[in-house]
């Protein structure tokens, strides 16, 4: 059994959440719900992962889960007038 760290971002305008997969480039989905975008996201692994298998490639692991957080920034415009 493999273990993958999943980002869900919440889509306000579209509704649902997009997902991605941070060590898998490219691998990415979507779903209505958390639990349809995991879904979705245990699928999307599992096709990328086969691919990676079928041209022989590197499949990456994580030895340690990373840390996800946020950090807050001044805006662009604020950051401009200080200068």
């Amino acid at each position: 059994m493999r273990r993958f760290t999943v980002v869900l971002y919440p889509e306000p305008e579209a509704g649902g959440y997009s997902v991605l997969v941070p060590l898998l480039p490219g691998c990415a989905t979507q779903g209505e719900t958390v639990e349809e975008a995991l879904a979705n996201a245990r699928e999307a692994i599992t096709l990328h992962v086969r691919g990676l298998e079928r041209e022989d490639d590197y499949i990456p692991e994580e030895e340690l889960p990373p840390i996800v957080t946020t950090v807050e920034v001044l805006a662009v415009e604020a950051a401009t007038k200080a200068s």
